[in-house]
């Protein structure tokens, strides 16, 4: 992998990283009405880094622009 690649890479993956958590937090404020603890952000980090390297490894390395018309292809 090229050095650039790789530092996309991580850039995304630290992105994805912080969004999730954010998102997560935000989803357990409001549906549990619980008050974060430093417990609960550790749980939601150690759910939130596979789901963000999972995206990064799979989701960004398919064309579903390309599987789409491979799919409903006329």
């Amino acid at each position: 992998m090229k050095p650039h690649k790789i530092e996309l890479f991580f850039e995304f993956l630290v992105f994805g990283i912080l969004i999730g958590i954010t998102e997560d937090l935000i989803a357990v404020t409001l549906t549990t009405g619980q008050i974060i603890t430093w417990k609960i952000v550790g749980i939601i980090v150690l759910i939130a880094i596979p789901f963000a390297v999972i995206g990064e490894l799979l989701a960004d390395r398919i064309d579903f622009i390309k599987l789409y018309r491979k799919i409903f292809k006329k």
